[in-house]
């Protein structure tokens, strides 16, 4: 069943890794659970824009047009999964530097279930107050990081040593990841893409 790690990651990470890595289902339904847990902040965020509206600070909430949340929306998914398959790619691509043999399906798991608390973080937009959202979305990376630690000696059967500088890597890939996701965005808003507000 697709999302059937989710609860194990939360409750006991180290032996829900073992279960995952001795299972190894396949690439599809890595990209399914990707898929699936991506439409999470995508479609909160997009009811939150649209029918509660954000709050920054002092003033009134901040409310988008439909046909804007939904732009913006589609993009977060679209971005969301690409990033998500990105970092797999990377993942792999680092693994024989640390001498581990992976397959692209074991790095996608890795990606997308290291991931997976961050994506959670849009369950937080139903509050739509930024210092919120922010606050959750730290305690969501936080505890994304420390999967990708706990999860890269058992996944990639390299010793906790090596898998400590491995996780550090992929770290380092993911903040380079999120950089060039946070430009593209000020790009395409700057061409004119940007978010419209409702009146």
């Amino acid at each position: 069943m697709i999302l059937n790690h989710l609860f194990g990651l939360y409750t006991h990470p180290k032996e829900e890794w073992q279960t995952i890595d001795r299972r190894h289902e396949s690439l599809l339904y890595s990209m399914s659970h990707i898929l699936i847990i991506a439409l999470i902040p995508s479609l909160t965020c997009y009811y939150s824009a649209v029918h509660i509206g954000w709050s920054i600070g002092v003033g009134d909430p901040i409310i988008l047009t439909e046909q804007s949340a939904m732009i913006v929306s589609t993009a977060m998914y679209v971005g969301l999964v690409c990033g998500a398959i990105a970092l797999a790619y990377l993942i792999h691509w680092m693994a024989k530097t640390f001498d581990a043999e992976p397959t692209y399906t074991q790095s996608l798991e890795l990606a997308a279930y290291t991931a997976t608390p961050l994506f959670m973080v849009g369950f937080a937009s139903f509050y739509p107050e930024l210092w919120f959202v922010m606050v959750v979305g730290l305690v969501g990376l936080t505890y994304s990081v420390y999967l990708l630690y706990s999860g890269v000696p058992i996944i990639m059967h390299i010793p906790e040593e090596k898998g400590f500088i491995y996780a550090s890597s992929v770290v380092t890939c993911g903040l380079v990841l999120l950089s060039v996701m946070m430009a593209s965005t000020v790009i395409l808003w700057s061409m004119g893409m940007g978010p419209v507000l409702a009146s």
